[in-house]
């Protein structure tokens, strides 16, 4: 398989993941106490919101990247 029709998979697989669940969620820890055996931890969750226009751009990039013949095979 060539490398442009794994580049079309992966933006295709991208794109149809960004526009399913337009963003995603990470928790961040912000603060770490240790008090002898305490330990107390303070984390915040936040939520990165991936547009809709970066969704449409990965899936025709990558179907174009699968549907478009490559270039000559530079192998010798």
């Amino acid at each position: 398989m060539s490398g442009q029709k794994m580049l079309g998979i992966v933006l295709l697989t991208l794109g149809i993941l960004a526009l399913a669940y337009r963003g995603f969620e990470y928790t961040r820890e912000t603060h770490t106490t240790d008090i002898g055996p305490i330990q107390i931890r303070y984390s915040e969750k936040e939520y990165v919101d991936v547009p809709l226009w970066v969704g449409v751009v990965c899936v025709v990039a990558g179907a174009a990247c699968i549907a478009l013949p490559g270039g000559k095979d530079m192998r010798a």
